[in-house]
């Protein structure tokens, strides 16, 4: 019983620690668009937006939410889900980017390259109907009035 209540206490440190480390770091948008919501809610009213290669500021972290400020305006700032961030520095300027559409794609999955080329290689599917897919655009009222109608939206209000 004791390991285990050490071993909690352990990994509360390590988490605050860690979650201390974060304030301040510099961050940079690794999709596309980042929207920046004004609390850590799914369905929170976007305050911003961000552009792929924006460099931002971590406020604080809370789980796997991030509240970050831009680094080109401070007076942008808004919550984010840290998958739609990186560390390392992406080259960009103005509508021109370092990366192709097609990297900026695969980093908002969180593949690269040689990741999508693994799957791609271990089977025959149908990527062509995967890639129509994520062209589709759902209003965010569209997709409320399907988790209400569906009754699946429990998780987050």
């Amino acid at each position: 019983m004791k390991k285990i209540l050490i071993l909690g206490v352990l990994c509360i440190c390590i988490t605050a620690v860690a979650a201390a480390q974060s304030k301040g770091q510099t961050l940079y948008a690794a999709v596309k668009t980042v929207a920046l919501k004004s609390s850590t809610g799914f369905f929170a009213s976007t305050k911003a937006t961000l552009l792929y290669g924006d460099q931002v500021t971590v406020l604080q972290v809370n789980g796997k939410w991030v509240e970050v400020r831009s680094a080109s305006n401070t007076s942008i700032n808004g919550w984010t889900a840290y998958s739609n961030l990186s560390t390392k520095r992406i080259v960009a300027a103005g509508n021109v980017s370092s990366a192709t559409a097609n990297e900026i794609g695969l980093a908002g999955k969180g593949f690269n390259q040689e990741v999508e080329n693994a799957y791609k290689a271990a089977g025959a599917l149908n990527y062509a109907a995967v890639d129509r897919t994520e062209e589709m655009a759902v209003s965010l009222n569209d997709l409320q009035q399907f988790l209400k109608d569906g009754r699946l939206s429990m998780g987050d209000k």
